[in-house]
């Protein structure tokens, strides 16, 4: 089911499984701000948990400390395209009875344990935002072989519409948001369809020339990615000392960088004591994406190997 953003795909997802207020949905501590937002959304209580140092996705033992009787969902984040710990997590969940939403909004097409992220839970989350491996300006998109939840999404989606309507003398069996995504954004979507397979290969590509060129580099950490067990790269993430200073290195050398969210326990909204995340509060820091567009030529990767080298062996000296 298309919807308008991704965001407004996590939010139509807790509404269908009935989630609201007095209700608690465990997220991870490092993400985009959004996946905690579409919980408040939901009326519900955002739960923040901790990270796994080597992968930066939910940490399952994390995950399972904080259930509580009002815990209703978890959302694990398959962040840049890297699978959560699905196995355990959905072990979690289902020894409690708690529904698994998953946001694969950084995870198009890639796959992880014989299955595409996304569809491991019950329902699962993607997006079509402008840096995203294919973009509908915005857009989003909720999958689930839920025939239920289904009808309850489009009906949430369309103003309480189970099927598309006229406008005219439909049928509104309950009440319902305006989260659609237009024709005109899905067009620019679909026109894409015909070139995913060569930009997903050129997206494996540079990470392999990241992977050999940052290889044994002091001071920096490829979290990495499973290409042969489906993992595709949507942007190439490191973990690095002296981070805030090799972006500025990069951006002075006219190569952008992104550095990694805050962790969402320092924000205003979500704000938590540090101590509850020791791994969040040590990594979030020091994560940085590197350039990372399906666009780049294999010289641009090696000349910001070559200036990430070169920046880390001044530091060593």
């Amino acid at each position: 089911m298309a919807v308008n953003n991704g965001t407004s795909a996590l939010t139509l997802s807790l509404t269908a499984l009935g989630i609201g207020p007095g209700d608690e949905v465990i997220v991870p501590d490092v993400t985009f701000i959004a996946t905690a937002n579409a919980v408040t959304l939901a009326g519900a209580m955002p739960v923040l948990a901790d990270v796994d140092a080597g992968s930066l996705t939910l940490d399952p033992a994390s995950f399972e400390a904080l259930i509580t009787p009002r815990t209703r969902a978890v959302i694990p984040v398959h962040l840049s395209g890297r699978a959560a710990d699905m196995p355990q997590l959905v072990a979690i969940a289902e020894k409690h009875g708690i529904a698994v939403v998953e946001d694969a909004a950084e995870a198009l097409l890639s796959t992880r344990y014989g299955r595409p992220l996304g569809t491991h839970g019950v329902l699962g989350c993607f997006s079509f935002s402008p840096n995203k491996t294919i973009t509908t300006g915005q857009g989003g998109m909720v999958v689930t072989d839920d025939d239920a939840l289904h009808v309850r999404l489009r009906q949430l989606k369309d103003q309480g519409r189970p099927v598309r309507g006229t406008g005219g003398d439909d049928e509104h069996p309950t009440v319902g948001f305006n989260f659609k995504l237009s024709n005109l954004h899905a067009a620019v979507g679909l026109a894409q369809l015909d070139r995913i397979d060569a930009r997903v290969e050129r997206m494996r590509s540079i990470y392999r020339q990241y992977a050999a060129g940052l290889a044994g580099v002091e001071g920096i950490r490829l979290p990495g990615f499973d290409l042969d067990a489906g993992e595709i790269p949507q942007w190439i993430d490191i973990v690095c000392d002296r981070r805030d200073e090799l972006d500025r290195h990069l951006a002075g050398l006219g190569m952008e960088c992104r550095r990694f969210w805050h962790a969402l326990h320092t924000t205003a909204p979500y704000r938590r004591p540090a101590e509850q995340f020791p791994v969040a509060t040590a990594v979030a820091p020091r994560a940085l994406w590197l350039p990372s567009a399906f666009t780049l030529s294999d010289a641009d990767v090696e000349e910001v190997c070559r200036a990430v080298r070169t920046f880390r062996a001044a530091a060593a000296a």
